[in-house]
């Protein structure tokens, strides 16, 4: 008898694990292809968030089923989560600069967008990318600053969205180290460290900058501001920054956008802050331009954005400060943000955003769905002709959609 209820157990079990490894999604995240896009409309009607399918083994594979319109002229930016993933903002160029976006299900469970609710940004102006810490704040890139032609400052904000400090160090006041036209961040929680990049001024024609400046992350100290390019006036715009943590050898990686190159800078023990960085890829020699952002995945892998032509770099991340290409994906023009998810059989996908401002070649107003094992192109979603929309950032529906962004 004994022996008969073991061979059950084997078989029960069996069982169970030939359906776990058969079943490739969350039973408690059923619509793990659905996620939520910032667009802006090119009809003259309100810009806003929606949800989209981008599963292609997906019948309504392209299909938006819901749409949250902020207003005309909001240009939202960029969608977060805040630390646990209980709260979701987006960032705009425009209208409020900062919104908390309340979601739902509908009655067949899938993902609904409901209201979003301005957020006081103070006298800071164009808002870009945000990092949540443990602790309950958050901070803020205002590119825009207070409007000034060389201005720019970081928000910081508490769990109930008040602002509680703004960041400025002009650079007419310290040329050595300064905050301007910030837009990338990333912090380091074990270190106290914070990092920004100086991209560029918002009309894109006033200025440009070609640094990263390190700041302590508890009393807003501006440690130091980093050349992120090939001399003092090379006007590379570096667009985003990842100071690498955890398990991760610590190092700043940085993308810049005219440059089309990723730098890095080792952190030092000893000054407790990083080394002058220097250049691990060039991309003109890959006859690539307009380095945008840098995700890590489940393996360990770091995606980076070229939006032009168009492409996907994924490289090894094993030993640095030297980085192995390992594959590159073909988009479209205006390759930027992108999500990690599973198709339905199993494929493991990457979901690619093109489009970047809306600027001349850099704007098909597409979503790519691409094989990271195969490097195909499964398929593409045209918002463009399809609605009259270009996506501008992409973000999960069930939490955030890679494992480091910034």
């Amino acid at each position: 008898m004994k022996s008969n209820f073991n061979l059950l157990i084997l078989f029960v079990v069996s069982v169970v694990l030939v359906g776990c490894q058969n079943d490739n999604h969350n039973p408690d995240h059923p619509h793990d292809s659905s996620f939520y896009i910032d667009y802006r409309s090119l009809k003259g009607l309100p810009d806003g968030i929606a949800v989209i399918e981008l599963d292609p083994e997906a019948p309504n594979f392209g299909n938006i089923s819901s749409k949250l319109e902020l207003g005309i002229g909001v240009l939202p930016h960029h969608i977060y989560y805040n630390q646990n993933a209980k709260k979701m903002f987006t960032t705009a160029l425009g209208g409020s600069y900062l919104y908390e976006v309340k979601t739902g299900e509908d009655q067949n469970g899938q993902p609904q967008l409901i209201s979003a609710t301005p957020i006081d940004t103070g006298e800071n102006t164009v808002g870009e990318n945000i990092f949540f810490t443990n602790d309950g704040r958050y901070f803020m890139t205002f590119m825009g600053g207070a409007g000034g032609p060389k201005d720019g400052s970081i928000g910081v904000f508490n769990t109930n969205n008040q602002l509680i400090k703004t960041i400025k160090a002009p650079i007419q006041t310290n040329p050595n180290r300064f905050i301007m036209y910030p837009h990338g961040i990333s912090v380091n929680e074990e270190k106290g460290l914070m990092m920004v990049t100086s991209t560029i001024h918002p009309d894109l024609t006033t200025g440009m900058g070609n640094s990263c400046t390190l700041l302590d992350l508890n009393t807003y100290e501006l440690k130091e501001t980093y050349h992120v390019a090939d001399s003092p006036t090379d006007l590379s715009a570096p667009v985003e920054v990842l100071l690498l943590r955890g398990k991760f050898p610590q190092y700043a990686l940085s993308t810049t956008m005219l440059g089309g190159d990723i730098w890095i800078a080792p952190y030092n023990t000893t000054t407790k802050k990083y080394d002058a960085f220097t250049k691990i890829f060039d991309g003109s020699t890959q006859g690539l331009g307009w380095a945008l952002e840098m995700y890590i995945d489940d393996s360990n892998k770091l995606y980076v954005s070229f939006a032009d032509p168009g492409k996907v770099l994924v490289f090894d991340l094993s030993n640095l400060p030297q980085l192995k290409l390992l594959k590159t994906f073909e988009a479209d023009k205006g390759a930027h943000h992108m999500a990690f998810f599973k198709t339905k059989s199993g494929k493991d996908v990457v979901a690619v955003q093109n489009n970047l401002l809306d600027l001349p070649n850099l704007n098909s107003g597409t979503i790519s769905v691409i094989d990271i094992n195969t490097g195909k192109k499964l398929g593409t979603v045209d918002l463009r002709n399809k609605y009259g929309i270009i996506p501008e950032s992409i973000e999960g529906t069930n939490g955030p959609s890679n494992y480091m962004h910034h």
